[in-house]
């Protein structure tokens, strides 16, 4: 290597040192700062991150659907898989398939908990939340869907946040509410230390009892002054039967209040058909009344006390032939005009 270009690399070095070695000055100043600086502040502890916590409830739940649901039904399934990080998804089922086989099916997905969604008539959408393998299972009519497309709502949360299950009071009054407020929390609760969970609560899901019926909601829970925004989705569920094992077995309880949808269109045609028949036989009496002879009614006694009788007029008989000639009567025989002058001059 020539000298000269040794030279330049020492010197370029001592550059760099003396650039980055401090001043003896500021040396000071840095270390008195930092005496004050640990002088006056606390002690604080730093808590364990999250992600190294025992993932110790390992609850994991199985969402999927039989074959023949509609878009709806479809949105509502992928927005519940969406916010629930603990959920499966496997692919749709053989309406011929008893549902008996779908404890097999979650025991391959190594699931506990089980939302199975079926369709009837491509009209009516069933829902199952059901305990595998013991039980207990519960079948539910899910009305007025509204998915997280649909709404366009203005809140938004964290994909896999923790939520926070809200309860109507009526849950703690009956039975089979306590059971039913069990199964949910079980099932719609993301479990603790879940890997793909996030360590965040922002949103609430309600559960509300209006009509003999349960009501869902997802809520936002806004950071600055902690108020609710609706995010969705939002359905209803009405309960039909809770039986006792996994998709089948005793009965539990049996809802009174239930009307099936077929026994429901059923009753409005039966109304609809009604009010026809009726219109039917008011045109029909209203023939009936024209074709009727009319009666007069019965001359009343008392009408003839103020009348007064008119004057009697003679009656006028119109000759229509002229009348016949005297001829007894004869004629005197007079000369005519012309001739009467004559004789006068």
């Amino acid at each position: 290597m020539p000298a000269h270009e040794r030279r330049r690399g020492r010197r370029e070095g001592a550059a760099k040192r003396a650039r980055a070695a401090p001043v003896a000055g500021d040396v000071g100043g840095d270390a008195a700062g930092g005496d004050m600086e640990r002088e006056g502040s606390t002690e604080v502890t730093v808590p364990a991150p999250v992600s190294k916590g025992k993932w110790k409830n390992k609850e994991r739940v199985l969402i999927f659907s039989s074959r023949g649901i509609n878009f709806r039904t479809r949105h509502l399934m992928q927005d519940l898989r969406t916010m629930m990080p603990h959920a499966k998804a496997e692919t749709k089922m053989d309406r011929k398939d008893k549902l008996s086989i779908i404890n097999e099916v979650c025991e391959i997905k190594n699931c506990n908990k089980c939302v199975y969604f079926e369709a009837k008539k491509k009209q009516d959408l069933y829902m199952w939340v059901a305990n595998s393998p013991q039980g207990p299972s519960v079948k539910f009519l899910v009305q007025n869907v509204h998915t997280l497309a649909e709404l366009k709502m203005t809140g938004n949360c964290l994909k896999g946040s923790r939520p926070l299950l809200s309860f109507d009071p009526q849950f703690d009054k009956e039975p089979h509410y306590a059971l039913l407020k069990e199964l949910f929390t079980q099932t719609f609760s993301t479990p603790h230390y879940h890997p793909k969970s996030q360590p965040f609560v922002d949103h609430v899901f309600t559960f509300s009892i209006a009509d003999n019926r349960i009501w869902f909601r997802n809520y936002q829970i806004i950071e600055e002054n902690a108020s609710l925004v609706e995010i969705g989705p939002r359905f209803v569920l009405n309960i039909i039967k809770i039986f006792q094992g996994s998709f089948g077995g005793p009965t539990l309880y049996e809802n009174p209040h239930f009307q099936s949808p077929n026994m429901y269109r059923r009753q409005l045609r039966l109304a609809a058909t009604a009010k026809i028949r009726e219109k039917q036989m008011v045109k029909e009496i209203q023939k009936i009344k024209r074709s009727e002879s009319k009666e007069l009614p019965m001359r009343d006694v008392a009408d003839d006390v103020f009348a007064t009788p008119a004057s009697e007029k003679p009656l006028v008989s119109i000759e229509t032939e002229p009348p016949e000639q005297d001829r007894s009567k004869k004629r005197k025989q007079k000369p005519f005009k012309r001739r009467r002058m004559q004789r006068s001059r």
